[in-house]
């Protein structure tokens, strides 16, 4: 068979295959934002300073982003299945180190270890979807993967507390070891062998200038935030940076086989589709990060009820999801896109009206539009990712989209922090790191600033949309 869809076996079986593709990137995505919440609690037990014990998130952020893009490369070289069921297997054993509390160090290890496996599976699960599924059937199949995907990077804190809830921290990680074994088995009887292989060579030169890129660059962020970003070291790491990605760009310029691909930039399209993935996932993390400051100290929620009414987004997800990726197939993306979006702005900007009193409706009201807002403008936009590219770029395409996502998270997290306490610092008249005690009005302020940004994210993402699909519709009567 020249492609999976004219196999009458693949078809058969494809929503067994969406099943394995769409379990294992709600878990790696998951693995994410789940730890945030524990933060705390491993500080304690590993008897280590909350700053060291960030680095537990960071670390596998990084990891992630790093290796994104060579997964994606060696997938459209030796097979995209083949690199996600290696994936899954270096995924879950990561997972079960992760559990094993001995030390930081050790714990460090086991999320490089996630990282390496959740970024084979996310630089291959969307191409192995474009793959498997039919035209007709493509933007429902892709808006389930955006859904575990939204999923994942948002119902991280919910799920977390109800575990710490019962369970040590270990379970966090641990949880996720009989779903990846599921998961594998599912995949070993359902997915096929790979039929597309473009056997190019990798580009390893082209992998260690990006990887030194994106570790020095989200290392100086992220200390930068510990120690303030005009010390010596956030600074240092921000010049190699700059340095190693000017050789990437130089390497990859000169490359028969690039790690990536510029000449899929050219298409405004795809490329545009990307930065509005970028800007909606920092958005979200906008969210994520300051919603829980906001329901357990500044209302007083206990952390069980913050966790629940956290969870309105994920089930929101949940039940547009579907219908978001059934339209897609019906009516097009480009509409659906834009109403998503229009609908997270509104979002945003009831965010900024919340204070300390507002009712809980109100938060569940604005929560439910994100989550449906979401739902609308996750499907649509990858399809129109992963539509624009031909096949032999599959990969690369989607190991970008998944780059664009985690991108999007690490920027959200470290633009929300850094707006939230400098709104906060304006407020209380000398410099905040965290939540003040018995002053929830300096929080909300600088709550408020926070959201007023998020908002002018969402804006930019609406226009930059709607220009690109007006111009689109001019080019296409043009024609």
């Amino acid at each position: 068979m020249k492609t999976y869809q004219e196999d009458p076996v693949v078809q058969k079986n494809r929503w067994w295959i969406l099943v394995s593709v769409a379990m294992f990137t709600f878990m790696s995505t998951l693995d994410s934002s789940i730890v945030n919440i524990a933060l705390p609690t491993i500080s304690n037990d590993l008897a280590v300073p909350m700053n060291k014990a960030e680095w537990v998130v960071s670390i596998y952020l990084m990891v992630v982003c790093a290796c994104l893009l060579l997964f994606g490369k060696v997938g459209d070289s030796f097979g995209k299945i083949k690199v996600y069921r290696i994936g899954t297997v270096i995924f879950t054993l990561g997972s079960l180190l992760c559990g094993f509390n001995h030390s930081l160090a050790m714990l460090l290890f086991g999320r490089v270890i996630q990282g390496i496996g959740a970024s084979m599976t996310m630089a291959t699960n969307t191409g192995i979807t474009t793959e498997v599924f039919p035209m007709s059937e493509r933007g429902r199949a892709l808006g389930a993967i955006g859904a575990f995907v939204s999923l994942g990077s948002i119902a991280g804190p919910g799920i977390g507390g109800l575990i710490l809830a019962h369970f040590s921290w270990s379970y966090i990680f641990w949880i996720n070891v009989p779903v990846g074994i599921l998961t594998i088995l599912i995949g070993e009887k359902f997915l096929p062998n790979d039929i597309t292989m473009s056997k190019k060579k990798i580009d390893w030169l082209g992998f260690v200038t990006f990887a030194i890129t994106i570790m020095s660059f989200f290392g100086s962020v992220f200390i930068g935030q510990e120690v303030g970003y005009l010390q010596i070291a956030p600074i240092s790491l921000l010049i190699i940076a700059v340095v190693f990605f000017a050789a990437f760009i130089r390497v990859e310029k000169k490359k028969a086989d690039p790690l990536l691909v510029f000449s899929i930039l050219k298409n405004k399209m795809f490329t545009m589709s990307l930065i509005t993935a970028l800007l909606i996932f920092s958005a979200n993390f906008f969210v994520n990060v300051v919603m829980p400051f906001y329901l357990q100290n500044a209302r007083g929620l206990t952390a069980s009820y913050a966790g629940l009414l956290m969870m309105v987004f994920p089930f929101l997800m949940v039940i547009g999801s579907p219908l978001s990726g059934y339209l897609t197939d019906q009516v097009g993306p480009q509409k659906l896109v834009l109403i998503g979006l229009a609908m997270l702005s509104v979002t945003q900007l009831m965010y900024i009206f919340m204070d300390q009193t507002s009712p809980i409706w109100y938060y569940v009201l604005a929560t439910a539009i994100m989550g449906m807002g979401n739902a609308l403008f996750q499907s649509p936009n990858n399809t129109i990712v992963m539509s624009s590219v031909e096949k032999e770029n599959l990969g690369v395409a989607g190991s970008m989209n998944s780059f664009a996502r985690n991108l999007g998270m690490v920027i959200g997290i470290a633009l929300s922090t850094t707006i939230l306490y400098s709104g906060m610092s304006a407020s209380y008249g000398q410099r905040v790191t965290t939540y003040v005690a018995s002053r929830p009005d300096i929080f909300i302020f600088g709550m408020r600033v926070t959201f007023i940004a998020s908002l002018v994210i969402c804006i930019i993402a609406l226009l930059l949309s709607f220009s690109r699909f007006r111009k689109k519709a001019v080019d296409e009567t043009v024609y």
